[in-house]
């Protein structure tokens, strides 16, 4: 039987429609649609996630944002970071900024994120808190994150302490450090004061004295016993009284022990005078910081 064989006039046809009929070129795919609050991880690009504006962490340690980004890449991110959706698959940062940032050190395209539906002011409050509940802050960076607490929120120091979990004594040491002159404050930053040594310098009266007498303490590395011992005699010199005047200081050792137990402890000028057991305490403040401090060290609201 003879074999079929195509016919040359129709493949002349079929080539000549596809000539006056070009193919369309396939439509692009759709962009991926943005991701949805759902409270489960997802990974999310880390070009499309923006650092957040309201970070109160100022310093990161390079190093140990080198050895997390080493971890990364051999285990993965572990705890997802939290971003909220901006529109046009675009996110921002709210808490994880150091996983983010070790994340692109390790050259990943992608984290994974859980994505929440949160205001602005959720979002500040909570990366200040979370920053607050790490122990890697700096006492400054500490300090302002409470501050901007209660100034940006109005919480007051009661409520910050329930929120972050630390003592309300603590929060208004912190709050008392913003009082240190600008200079004073980055030397705590730096770390060549530390939070003890700030607030045993906060007894001083004046930013004068405060930043001559850090000068020193840094000059001289001295511990911060040394520093109150130190501190203690810039406000009560030992000069010999004059005749006509009487010294104010306790004749009685356990009376004077007992006052410079609470000047350490309060950072705050005071004086006792006793007579034959009877007398009185005598607190000296200088702001309303100061008086809520006094508060918080007797067991006040």
């Amino acid at each position: 039987m003879p074999t079929a064989t195509a016919d040359p006039k129709r493949r002349a046809l079929g080539k000549g429609l596809e000539s006056l009929l070009p193919q369309r070129p396939a439509p692009p795919p759709p962009p991926a649609p943005a991701a949805e609050p759902t409270g489960k991880p997802l990974e999310i690009p880390l070009d499309s996630i923006e650092r957040n504006p309201f970070q109160t962490r100022t310093q990161f340690d390079e190093a140990k944002l080198a050895e997390l980004a080493q971890s990364i890449v051999a285990t993965g991110v572990v705890q997802p970071i939290i971003v909220k959706a901006l529109g046009d698959n675009r996110y921002q940062l709210i808490t994880g900024e150091r996983r983010w940032l070790a994340s692109r050190k390790a050259n990943l395209a992608t984290i994974p994120a859980i994505v929440r539906q949160v205001s602005d002011e959720q979002a500040m409050e909570m990366t200040i808190v979370e920053n607050l509940q790490r122990a890697d802050l700096n006492p400054m960076e500490q300090a302002r994150a409470y501050h901007r607490l209660s100034q940006d929120f109005k919480l007051t120091q009661e409520q910050m302490a329930m929120r972050t979990g630390k003592e309300r004594a603590s929060v208004a040491n912190f709050l008392r450090l913003l009082r240190l002159p600008e200079t004073v404050q980055q030397k705590v930053e730096s770390g060549d004061l530390s939070f003890g040594h700030a607030r045993t310098l906060l007894a001083l009266d004046s930013a004068e004295s405060i930043t001559v007498a850090a000068q020193k303490v840094i000059a001289l590395s001295l511990s911060v016993r040394q520093t109150e011992s130190y501190v203690q005699g810039l406000i009560n010199p030992e000069t010999k009284p004059k005749k006509a005047e009487k010294s104010t200081e306790p004749e009685d050792p356990n009376v004077r022990e007992a006052q410079d137990r609470l000047r350490r402890t309060l950072g705050l000028k005071v004086r006792i005078e006793d007579k034959n057991g009877k007398g009185r305490v005598i607190i000296e403040y200088s702001g309303l910081e100061d008086f809520d401090s006094i508060l918080t060290a007797l067991g006040g609201e």
